[in-house]
């Protein structure tokens, strides 16, 4: 079997969106038991509650989760409130403790799906296991990774799997904590339709501005649901107070959201005209760009025959302000012009570079 060919009914026992809510980090009995019961008391469609018992930390010395202790306290949200339960585990110790004490989702984070090692560690610590095991993207954009990940738990003959989309690191600033890259997520999409994927606004945004936006473009996208950092006192948090929000906010948040059709009947014929004006316009863009890169390597040679460098600082200031003009005069978002202008432009320095060392 590969993972083109598995069915994930897991997720069918489950009404869609499905919702996974909890804190960040499991912190107290009567925190994570304040945190459920409002959760519940809110009637949000949320039937699994996460926490984190183990805490991977950029530097030493942090909070890096209180432990195997945590995990009695996960049991008692089951018992009193009904929630299946979830939680990350980063190595087979993790493991073992989660399955002992019946966690019923269990979640490897960005930072273990990036090192194959302990992909392959956790892996076989759940050999068989019949409980659902969910994937973080790496926190490098590297789909081939993602899709290994998967491919050894498969490997180890577990079957119920699903992927969370928590956005990607990056060096440069922007509005998100870790930038989205809808594209990876939807070419892993594209390629695996069957596996249930769930978005992680929490870590995408890392403020409480932005989710109900993350969350929503996820769902037109046909991701199957979200998970959601909730705590009782978000302000109080031990680990990423700022995108942590309240069960109120959490119900208001769910009741707000649009779960959109797959179901094009009645729509088919204008839908197929539109499509076919972008495909007509896309060709026309693959051939303007064709033309476009035959000129940068007439440029390339030019450089070449004057020794002259092939980045020039003060040509990429002027595409930058005229990027920023076109947004301002076609009204689209000056962050996407300047992707678009600097995309073309590292391409265009590859071609030059080409002809300089004759590749």
């Amino acid at each position: 079997m590969n993972l083109k060919e598995l069915k994930n009914d897991w997720i069918n026992d489950f009404s869609q969106p499905l919702m996974i809510a909890g804190p960040c980090s499991a912190e107290s009995e009567s925190q994570m038991l304040e945190t459920a019961r409002r959760i519940r008391e809110t009637q949000a469609n949320v039937p699994i509650f996460r926490a984190g018992i183990w805490k991977p930390r950029t530097k030493p010395n942090g909070f890096e989760g209180v432990g195997v202790i945590g995990l009695n306290w996960l049991k008692k949200v089951k018992e009193e409130y009904g929630f299946k339960t979830a939680t990350e585990v980063a190595n087979a110790h993790h493991v073992f403790a989660a399955l002992e004490a019946d966690v019923d989702i269990l979640w490897i984070g960005a930072r273990s799906t990036v090192n194959p090692f302990t992909v392959q560690e956790i892996a076989m610590a759940l050999k068989g296991t019949e409980k659902t095991v969910l994937v973080k993207n790496p926190v490098n954009p590297d789909l081939a990774l993602w899709i290994g990940a998967l491919e050894r738990l498969l490997g180890q003959d577990i079957k119920n799997l699903g992927v969370i989309h928590r956005g990607f690191s990056t060096y440069q600033k922007t509005k998100y904590r870790n930038n989205p890259n809808w594209q990876i997520a939807l070419d892993f999409k594209s390629q695996f339709p069957d596996i249930p994927m769930l978005i992680d606004p929490s870590h995408i945004c890392g403020n409480r501005t932005g989710l109900a936006d993350i969350t929503q473009e996820a769902l037109n996208v046909g991701y199957q649901g979200a998970i959601i950092e909730t705590h009782a006192h978000p302000d109080e948090a031990w680990s990423d107070a700022a995108q942590q929000i309240t069960p109120e906010v959490l119900a208001e948040l769910i009741g707000n959201l649009k779960v959109r059709s797959t179901d094009l009947a009645g729509f088919e014929g204008e839908m197929g005209r539109h499509r076919t004006l972008i495909s007509d316009i896309d060709f026309q863009l693959i051939e303007l760009l064709s033309q476009r890169m035959k000129i940068s390597e007439k440029i390339g040679k030019l450089k070449k025959e004057n020794d002259i460098a092939i980045f020039q600082p003060e040509r990429w200031k002027v595409i930058t302000e005229y990027a920023t003009q076109k947004a301002v005069e076609t009204g689209m978002s000056k962050e996407f012009i300047e992707k678009v202008f600097k995309t073309i432009h590292e391409e265009s320095i590859e071609v030059q570079n080409s002809i300089m060392i004759d590749r």
